[in-house]
């Protein structure tokens, strides 16, 4: 792979310090005459663990567990994130702790974003003073991959080539499974050079789909999010139809996901929908921007999308509920408020158990002859035969849920120390333990 670029010292992801002289140029870099323009083309090296120091700006629902892969790989990892304790389990893991992105960039050869919205892309990576371009060396990568707009890609790979460094744009598709299983798509845009340097770092995150230049990336991933949010709403519309024609959900999922009905959509939400788990794979407030910028892009080419603006606002209307903070499934209780219905009460929905409020669960942790499986940690911690108790740890985020849940639906039994539930919901998200007091009466 050969990269042209006027007049900058040779591309190497192996310098350890900004200041140390470019190495001498290897017979295989040749010096062109372009229009009187000189141009060195160099061969890229990729990176490898031994060599190549890379930062990670941004630890979410999907970034941390992006960025502990690339840490299992053997890389020398340095992080920065807004909340530090959700970088925790990474610093545990091995990784540098910064308090910049200017800080990861100074120590790091190709740093890593992914945050939530334009705006924070363009205060990490851009910002004078704080930003990671602001210290990375020459030759240096930036790798962003939050969805965001086409036009911000190519600002930041043009700063990036006033400073002799690159820019990928590289969003990513499949979630906060395909976050943990490192089964993500990966469309790329930018120098395919670079691209092509930092695949083995890419390879540990998913597949990598080259889409072409700055900001070719963003467009693919705009046009990915177009189809799931249609693909979504038919989704829930579908089983709103299935439980008013009083078909059991679960065997109607199951019958669909074979055939020409099936989607990767129904794969990773059908059965979080069936259980009521709202838990933020992706959250519909960063779905809501991606559409945003979607009507947007629209508007600028002078196209009609009218099945994404549907779904634009019937998410619009999920945060107007105060809902932003749930996964993009929670679709379904804009629908179920549209109908005037619920699938709770379905034969084939996980939710029953989930429903009810604790003082309702004997010591087997039943209610009516049904097994409430998610419930069994917390409420038998917490119901011990009867015996109440002040204080309990919530280790799971399926646990959390649940005591989101109680609180929702049954009222004061449960109240979360000194941070609201919603508060400690998002806490879980992000990693780490919390503790939960219980009032008993």
């Amino acid at each position: 792979m050969r990269l042209s670029r006027p007049l900058i010292r040779p591309l190497s992801l192996l310098r350890k310090h900004c200041d140390t002289p470019p190495p001498t140029l290897p017979r295989t870099f040749s010096l062109l005459h372009t229009q009187s323009m000189a141009t060195i083309t160099t061969t890229m090296e990729p990176v490898s663990p031994s060599k190549t120091r890379v930062g990670w700006i941004g630890t979410g629902v999907m970034g941390r567990a992006m960025c502990a892969h690339i840490l299992k790989a053997g890389y020398t990892v340095t992080v920065f994130t807004r909340t530090l304790s959700k970088a925790q389990p990474l610093a545990d893991s091995g990784a540098h702790l910064a308090h910049s992105p200017a800080e990861v960039a100074a120590q790091s050869d190709v740093v890593f974003s992914i945050v939530g919205f334009p705006s924070d892309v363009r205060s990490v990576l851009l910002d004078p003073s704080s930003g990671a371009l602001s210290t990375l060396c020459s030759g240096g990568v930036l790798v962003d991959m939050t969805t965001s707009d086409p036009s911000l890609a190519v600002e930041i790979a043009s700063a990036a080539s006033e400073k002799s460094c690159f820019a990928i744009d590289a969003p990513v598709s499949g979630g906060d499974r395909g976050a943990r299983t490192a089964s993500l798509s990966i469309f790329a845009g930018g120098d395919a050079a670079a691209v092509d340097s930092v695949s083995p770092l890419l390879n540990l995150l998913g597949k990598t789909y080259y889409m072409g230049g700055p900001g070719k990336g963003q467009f693919a991933k705009l046009a990915n999010q177009i189809t799931i949010a249609s693909t979504m709403v038919g989704l829930v519309e579908g089983m709103i139809y299935a439980h008013k024609a009083q078909l059991d959900l679960g065997l109607f999922m199951n019958a669909i996901s074979t055939g020409a009905a099936g989607s990767k959509s129904l794969d990773l939400y059908g059965g979080r929908i069936l259980k009521r788990d709202f838990e933020p794979g992706f959250y519909v407030e960063h779905f809501i921007k991606d559409l945003g910028i979607c009507l947007k892009e629209c508007e600028r080419m002078g196209i009609s999308l009218p099945g994404l603006a549907l779904a634009h606002q019937l998410y619009l209307s999920l945060k107007a509920h105060g809902e932003g903070k749930l996964g993009t499934q929670a679709l379904v209780l804009a629908l179920e408020r549209l109908n005037n219905t619920s699938l709770e009460s379905n034969p084939g929905s996980g939710s029953v158990c989930a429903k009810r409020s604790c003082e309702q669960f004997d010591e087997h942790n039943t209610f009516s002859g049904t097994t409430c499986s998610p419930l069994d940690n917390i409420l038998k911690r917490i119901h011990s035969k009867g015996n109440c108790v002040e204080k309990q740890q919530i280790e799971s985020r399926s646990e959390l849920n649940v005591a989101f849940l109680i609180m929702e639906n049954g009222g004061d039994d449960i109240i979360c120390g000194s941070y609201s539930i919603m508060e400690q919901y998002e806490r879980m998200s992000g990693g780490g333990s919390i503790m939960i007091q219980h009032h008993c009466t």
